[in-house]
């Protein structure tokens, strides 16, 4: 049996131009290299998974390679990584300054990638100091932090600082729809959509939960799926509670509620999530808001659909209502009967249109 490669190793940029959705840091990472105007050292500080230890990577093999100390087989005699995390005392940032002050047998610098270096010890960060104060010509850090504030003030002075930023869903959901062409994975949009919302704009997280939904699915990855992998209520639930509160069906609302309990969902979820389904018919009843659902393409579709069906002012009125359910929650003695209550009066509001209606037939 071959070994399995993640996609996360598999897929990791090896060139400025595929890293996804940082194109603000490789462009300029790309002309200072270009220019020679690359600082000798540089903090890559923003959340996980999202570039930081791709991108130093990529800066430390392009300078070698500008600098003609690669080998054929791309391999950078002059990269040295640490891992501040599991080596943070002062012996081992001593033992690095050590090593900065021989020149590279090979080419003109030595490239030292510092991983989570917000963890390293006070005493480990004074001993630094001095190597970063006056660093030899042929040294060049790169560090990297999900949590710059933790560094101190002396190391940030003495840094060129790129803040990456949390990947848009967009953008993952275009890269994961890549993949899946590739490994020949057949895939519904809207579920590559829910997995890039589940990682929180981390790539990384993303190509995790798709491998995942690959094995789970066997090749076939469907929005029903994957919410049942990420325990997630997909948009038919709401879509479906909804419809059934339009037409006053407080039985069947009642019901389909608590199919979604004894799935395992907590109600508390669900009135949120409610809540936030009633904020998109919203945004969905006019198209310059539309764009503002963070849906895929075809849920947007049935998002529109449904907003035809509810007045503005209904929709007001049902926000309102799942968000004081919403708030209550906690605080209820009985709380799934906080989120019933919700859901009589959410289907109660077409109530008396309806009544109406049926005295004028």
């Amino acid at each position: 049996m071959e070994n399995f490669v993640v996609s996360a190793r598999k897929y990791r940029p090896q060139e400025f131009d595929t890293v996804v959705g940082q194109s603000h840091i490789t462009d300029t990472l790309d002309h200072a290299i270009e220019n020679n105007q690359l600082a000798q050292a540089l903090l890559f500080c923003g959340p996980r998974g999202v570039g930081k230890t791709t991108c130093a990577r990529i800066l430390a093999r392009k300078i070698n390679e500008k600098d003609g100390s690669t080998s054929e087989d791309n391999f950078a005699y002059n990269i040295f990584e640490l891992d501040a995390a599991s080596n943070n005392s002062v012996d081992d940032i001593r033992n690095l300054t050590d090593q900065v002050r021989f020149a590279p047998q090979v080419g003109k610098y030595k490239i030292y990638i510092i991983d989570e270096v917000h963890m390293l010890s006070s005493a480990a960060f004074n001993a630094f100091l001095k190597t970063l104060e006056e660093p030899p010509e042929h040294a060049i850090f790169i560090l990297a932090t999900t949590e710059k504030h933790k560094i101190i003030p002396t190391i940030l002075s003495r840094c060129q600082i790129y803040d990456f930023k949390r990947i848009q869903i967009e953008d993952i959901q275009s890269h994961l729809k890549g993949i899946a062409e590739k490994e020949k994975v057949n895939y519904e949009e809207d579920a590559l959509f829910l997995i890039a919302q589940k990682a929180d704009g981390a790539l990384r997280d993303a190509l995790s939960i798709f491998d995942r939904m690959v094995t789970f699915s066997q090749n076939n990855i469907t929005l029903e799926k994957t919410a049942e992998v990420l325990n997630i209520l997909d948009y038919d639930q709401y879509l479906n509670i909804a419809d059934l509160a339009k037409e006053n069906k407080i039985p069947e609302v009642l019901s389909a509620f608590n199919e979604i309990v004894k799935k395992g969902f907590d109600p508390h979820i669900f009135i949120a999530g409610l809540g936030s389904h009633f904020r998109d018919l919203m945004m969905a009843k006019n198209p310059m808001t539309l764009a503002l659902i963070e849906v895929g393409e075809k849920s947007k579709q049935k998002y529109s659909e449904q907003s035809k069906n509810w007045s503005a002012q209904d929709v007001i009125d049902a926000v309102e209502i799942c968000n004081h359910a919403d708030i209550n929650y906690k605080n209820s003695k009985n709380p799934r009967l906080t989120v019933e209550i919700a859901l009589m009066q959410l289907s109660s509001l077409n109530q008396n249109s309806l009544d109406s209606k049926k005295k004028n037939s």
